[in-house]
């Protein structure tokens, strides 16, 4: 059974940063495409950052230039730094791996990042 497992999130003060990790088990990294979403409360889920099989990333307009996806297929991980984060960051934060065929969409147990003074 596939496993993605979150962890680094906290409470942080606005301005500072955190730095996201998810680690997979049982499935073949490379062939994913990885993503970050993150949902806050009373909202939908939403998509933060991805990054695709060959390294191409994308991000939402509210995160551009603050947060980086990474990706090291090597030790099965996909990575989520953020700087000059906002209380509006605040939310669940979720690993999602997905390929080629839409039964193989996988999901992490989320990791709470609240920002707050």
């Amino acid at each position: 059974q596939v496993q993605l497992v979150e962890s680094g999130g906290g409470l942080v003060q606005p301005g500072g940063s955190l730095r996201l990790s998810c680690v997979g088990s049982r499935i073949t990294f490379r062939i994913y495409n990885m993503g970050w979403y993150r949902q806050a409360p009373g909202k939908q889920r939403e998509l933060v950052a991805g990054i695709a099989t060959g390294g191409l990333r994308n991000y939402a307009d509210s995160v551009k230039g603050r947060f980086t996806i990474s990706r090291d297929n090597a030790k099965n991980m996909v990575n989520l730094q953020m700087n000059s984060l906002k209380p509006e960051d605040t939310a669940v934060y979720y690993c999602n791996a997905k390929g080629a065929m839409a039964s193989a969409d996988y999901w992490g147990q989320g990791t709470q990042v609240t920002v707050s003074s």
